[in-house]
């Protein structure tokens, strides 16, 4: 999606950027219930029922209630970024200062032809522990990024900007702290959990449910739609503990007993 050099003083690598997602949310056009004719949605001014368009319309910006700053598309286009094919790596820093808040969209880099000096970078990264600060122009917008190690490659990520960030809030204490028995359960909850990363589990189970409706409704069948849990009500921390540890013991003597089956 995008070809450009990587570059750090006089070092230039030549990379390409590809998605490293991608949107898969189901998508609808607006139809009129009775003819299924699609419709088309346009500007009114709210007063007067007129149509703008085109040329008449143009960004303003509230300074105060009822006070806009107009700004038309030629006074935006002059102040976007100029277009460029490097991606300047301006600082090396531990991992573990840039914590997840940050992080916005991956991307992997991937080397343009033979580049030993691609693979050596990335082996750099990875044993030294390090991300890369970078920043770069794509499709008339500034970009903040880090790169990363990711086996004998390179992701890159957009980074939020400073504005976006919000500090984390100040949690009151608790009314007492955990006791020794909450302690060990929350201990025990935690070992009876403790697994792999497996990533075919995070599958959005609502886009799912959509399609299948949508799948059975286009053969003209009918779907049974679930019902809605109800919320529950919370309780106690020592309460809840137990009998999440009970319902994971539980599941875990059924897997036992179906594969010893």
């Amino acid at each position: 999606m995008w070809n450009g050099k990587l570059a750090a003083g006089k070092l230039g690598i030549d990379v390409k950027l590809y998605a490293a997602v991608e949107d898969v949310t189901v998508h609808f056009h607006l139809l009129h219930a009775k003819d299924h004719e699609r419709v088309q949605q346009h500007l009114l001014n709210p007063n007067t029922g007129e149509l703008r368009e085109g040329d008449q319309i143009h960004k303003g910006y509230e300074v105060q209630r009822g006070t806009f700053v107009l700004l038309s598309p030629a006074e935006l286009a002059k102040l976007a970024p100029p277009a460029s094919k490097s991606i300047e790596l301006y600082a090396f820093v531990p991992a573990s200062e840039l914590e997840p808040v940050w992080y916005e969209r991956p991307y992997h880099v991937g080397p343009s032809g033979r580049s030993p000096e691609y693979f050596a970078l990335a082996r750099v990264l990875a044993e030294r522990g390090l991300v890369g600060l970078a920043r770069w122009v794509m499709r008339k917008h500034a970009y903040h990024g880090a790169l990363r190690a990711h086996g004998d490659y390179l992701t890159l990520s957009t980074l939020h900007s400073t504005e976006e960030v919000v500090a984390a809030p100040r949690v009151a204490p608790a009314a007492r702290a955990a006791d020794a028995k909450e302690l060990a359960m929350a201990e025990q909850l935690v070992t009876a959990l403790a697994g792999e990363f497996d990533p075919s589990e995070f599958k959005d189970e609502h886009r799912e449910r959509v399609l299948e409706l949508i799948q059975a409704k286009a053969k003209g069948k009918k779907l049974k739609l679930p019902a809605r849990p109800r919320a529950r009500a919370a309780k106690p921390l020592a309460s809840a503990l137990e009998q999440s540890l009970k319902l994971v013991q539980r599941q875990q003597h059924g897997e036992k007993e179906r594969l010893s089956a």
